[in-house]
């Protein structure tokens, strides 16, 4: 008889979805969702902080925005928001909607191969797209409210995420793919990791398809449809 494996380690995915749905502090979250999982698996508490360190250590991904952020804050200070706050308010044709839907395509397809570091937050959601997608609603709703406002800042930044999410595992050599191989591995289920890179393209490509409505209706709703 096959035993069935364990569903414990997978609760840091409720967790996840639990967390964020209620709107709790994305770190708090994570780490969370990160001993929920790890303990589920049968580790102790001092296991699962170990294995935090050590993924730190290894990638100190952390690093990363303190080396991004003095070139930003030198290109926002030389006006980097303001001129592209300039250019799309005089692009009639560049709705908030169609900037972020033209953003995600090139978001998934850059992540899909492989290039998952040339756009980002910190990058260019912030200093470029945010006040790109703002001006443009500013100038299609003269009345837009400051909620609104905030709105459309926020779907910026979850066009970026749900870009680079469903976009990554198309590539290979990602993390990502590395880890559902050894998942499913362990559970005594072999595949490759070609595999598992052509079956994320549907779930990219519908991603694109629910994330580009929702960014449809959001141009709509602002009365400048996308």
């Amino acid at each position: 008889m096959t035993t069935l494996p364990s569903l414990w380690p997978l609760a840091g995915i409720a967790i996840v979805v639990i967390g964020f749905g209620l709107r709790a502090n994305p770190l708090a979250v994570v780490v969370l969702a990160a001993f929920g999982s790890g303990l589920g698996a049968g580790l102790s508490v001092a296991e699962v902080v170990a294995a935090l360190g050590k993924a730190f250590n290894q990638n100190r991904y952390v690093s990363v925005p303190w080396l991004a952020l003095p070139v930003i804050g030198l290109m926002e200070r030389a006006g980097l928001q303001e001129q592209a706050r300039r250019v799309i308010a005089s692009a009639r044709a560049a709705t908030a909607a169609r900037i972020l839907i033209l953003y995600l395509g090139l978001r998934q397809i850059t992540a899909a191969l492989g290039l998952t570091q040339i756009a980002g937050h910190a990058q260019t959601v912030r200093p470029l797209l945010a006040p790109m997608v703002e001006a443009a609603a500013e100038r299609d709703n003269p009345a837009i409210t400051e909620d609104e406002r905030h709105k459309v800042k926020a779907m910026a930044a979850a066009t970026d995420n749900v870009g680079i999410f469903f976009g990554e595992d198309i590539f290979i050599a990602i993390a990502s793919i590395l880890l559902i191989k050894g998942f499913l591995e362990g559970a005594g289920i072999i595949v490759q990791p070609l595999q598992l890179s052509v079956w994320a393209i549907p779930t990219a490509i519908a991603a694109f398809a629910v994330h580009g409505l929702r960014l449809w209706r959001m141009g709509r709703a602002s009365g400048k449809a996308g």
